[in-house]
């Protein structure tokens, strides 16, 4: 067996936010948001996607968007590539969701908390170990709650977790296991198969139960974050260099050709052509 990529946009949608999903979904919350606890026993999902009510604010696209049976709004972004200022666009969804509840004429009473659940596959929070990263509003000396904590992003970071399939305790494990692991997978192990929204996971994610059109547009979707990173990597690389040239500069009238080489990881080609051009 072959199992599409959990972390594309569209695999994403299809095995957590369709119609057939909802078990699935709510397994997935209750690992994620709260420690494997059997928190949510029902939900209804929406269509992720909202165009603003208010002229000039951005449309909104996310992956998932869900009504939980305790009244919060939990929104979910698989996020691949770490783009300029992700952090503002999560809290920016986050708030927007939480704004647009009201229709003209509704009192603030009516507001519902909203949880901006983010899975990222590269490291956001460089400060901190942890896997998953719960933020709140908060008093800044007191550290008491703001209300009822209205708005809260939960960020899981999954190059974080390394632990392996004979390692797996929890639900959450479980869950963050299939989403690392799935695409390399040929098989259902036994340890994930234990957990009937899984494997009902697992059973979406396989390649023979998709369409023609589904499977070119899941290659489209790797294709295109392919391209997308090694746009990136080469924007890094060029901007390493850049700063290895400019130090070398730097460096011309203070050491010889040969220790600059070995400071900047430049050639001695490239360090010649620098003394050769600056006389």
């Amino acid at each position: 067996m072959r199992f599409i990529n959990p972390k594309t946009d569209f695999a994403f949608k299809k095995i957590f936010g369709s119609s057939e999903s909802k078990d699935i979904l709510i397994s997935f919350l209750n690992a994620l948001v709260y420690n494997s606890d059997s928190i949510i026993q029902d939900l209804e999902i929406f269509d992720p996607y909202f165009s603003p009510k208010i002229t000039g604010l951005k449309d909104t696209y996310l992956d998932v968007k869900a009504q939980l049976n305790t009244g919060e709004i939990v929104i979910i972004e698989m996020q691949v590539l770490n783009v300029e200022a992700f952090t503002k666009r999560v809290l920016y969804n986050a708030a927007k969701t939480y704004s647009l509840q009201l229709d003209a004429g509704q009192g603030y009473r009516f507001l519902k908390p909203v949880i901006a659940l983010t899975i990222t596959d590269f490291i956001e929070f460089e400060n901190t170990d942890e896997l998953i990263s719960r933020f709140v509003f908060k008093e800044k000396v007191q550290n008491f709650n703001y209300s009822e904590n209205e708005l809260e992003l939960v960020f899981v970071e999954l190059p974080k977790f390394q632990k392996s399939l004979e390692e797996l305790e929890t639900l959450t494990d479980k869950w963050i296991y299939f989403m690392q692991r799935a695409r390399l997978l040929e098989s259902v192990p036994e340890t994930l198969e234990s957990v009937p929204q899984i494997q009902r996971a697992f059973q979406i994610a396989n390649q023979t139960n998709l369409t023609r059109e589904e499977l070119d547009e899941v290659e489209k979707r790797e294709l295109f974050l392919q391209d997308q990173k090694n746009a990136i990597t080469l924007a890094q690389n060029e901007a390493k260099r850049e700063k290895a040239i400019e130090i070398a500069r730097q460096l011309l009238n203070i050491l010889d050709d040969q220790t600059i080489s070995r400071t900047t990881g430049l050639s001695l080609e490239e360090i010649q052509n620098l003394r050769y051009f600056r006389s």
